[in-house]
């Protein structure tokens, strides 16, 4: 029997020091996401910042907070749950970080019969500490605890042509009330060594300006050169003017050069160049979470309104959007039909 398994970036239990601490200490000693030495990293991460990172963390999770928890979890869960109208197949949801862990959804998948799976990282694009991650931990699972059941991969689909109408639809609503100076495409950062880590050429990518524009095959598994496509592709879907559109990156921490330019630099430039009214889209996610509702919703909009910016908008991520829910449907029951996956 053939099933689905949705693995999006997880969440603590509540938003206390208590339950932050673990599930930070899990998530950044993931060798994925802080990819130095183990020793190093252990004293990066327990000798250093998680001496005081969970406290600032919790009071940050505990702004965004919903009644019914974690804003990445309930809006999951939505998603999985609407997903399971559109489909015949049973569909599990885990976490690569926190108490939702991946092996319980397997857990729930195997106690239903189902030996097929369609792994869905729930990322558009391709990077090691976020796409990559889940499929490595995914199968570390598989092998140890499930090695009857088959994994199959749902590859990135940041320029797969339905999702951007998806994605573009999703603006075009949202901006159909706000004038706006300028949009700005802000996306997760990640250092700028992760991307020369997975090129498989070793060569191709210089992060020079060019090599996102000179085809190679390392485009398959470059971060950079899939975000800016991404937000090629809606700027063309939507008809809008180059210079009212531009990508940053958000999210970094000190130390290595991280991909540039940085969103919070960004929040300070634009008001000065008379761009004062400002719409956000964070299209690095698929549902909204600490990044996106803390980071850029709150604090990038004070940053900005400081700045001298007038109006500010943080259009929502795609979340448990009804055309979204259809076109996942429609991916997952395509493989079931015909074993064809989205290009």
């Amino acid at each position: 029997m053939k099933g689905v398994l949705l693995v999006n970036l997880g969440s603590p239990d509540s938003p206390t020091p208590k339950d932050v601490k673990p599930y930070l200490d899990e998530f950044l000693m993931d060798e994925r996401v802080i990819d130095v030495n183990k020793v190093w990293r252990n004293i990066l991460v327990r000798g250093i910042i998680l001496q005081s990172r969970p406290k600032k963390s919790a009071e940050a999770y505990a702004k965004i907070w919903w009644d019914e928890g974690s804003p990445l979890i309930v809006i999951s869960e939505r998603f999985t749950e609407k997903l399971k109208t559109q489909t015949e197949m049973p569909v599990a949801l885990g976490m690569r970080y926190g108490s939702m862990t991946i092996k319980k959804a397997l857990q729930e998948l195997h106690d239903k019969g189902v030996d097929d799976v369609l792994l869905v990282p729930l990322y558009p694009h391709y990077a090691m500490s976020s796409f990559e991650t889940v499929v490595v931990k995914a199968m570390e699972e598989q092998k140890q605890f499930f090695p009857h059941i088959k994994l199959t991969t749902l590859q990135a689909f940041y320029k797969n042509p339905d999702y951007i109408k998806v994605l573009s639809q999703l603006i075009a609503e949202e901006l159909k009330d706000f004038e706006y100076d300028h949009i700005l495409f802000s996306y997760h950062g990640i250092p700028e060594r992760h991307v020369r880590k997975s090129d498989p050429t070793n060569f191709h990518c210089k992060i020079d300006g060019s090599c996102c524009s000179t085809n190679s095959v390392a485009h398959n598994t470059c971060y950079r050169h899939q975000v800016y496509d991404t937000t090629e592709l809606v700027k063309a879907e939507l008809g809008l003017s180059e210079e009212k559109v531009s990508s940053s990156f958000q999210s970094r921490l000190a130390g290595d050069p991280w991909l540039k330019p940085y969103t919070d630099y960004e929040f300070e430039r634009f008001p000065k160049e008379g761009k004062k009214r400002l719409a956000v889209i964070t299209p690095a996610f698929v549902s909204d979470c600490l990044e996106t509702l803390e980071e850029i919703a709150m604090e990038g909009k004070e940053q900005f309104l400081e700045a001298g910016g007038t109006d500010y908008k943080h259009i929502p991520c795609l979340n448990d959007n009804d055309a979204w829910v259809e076109l996942m449907g429609k991916w997952v029951n395509n493989w079931q039909e015909t074993g064809a996956l989205p290009s």
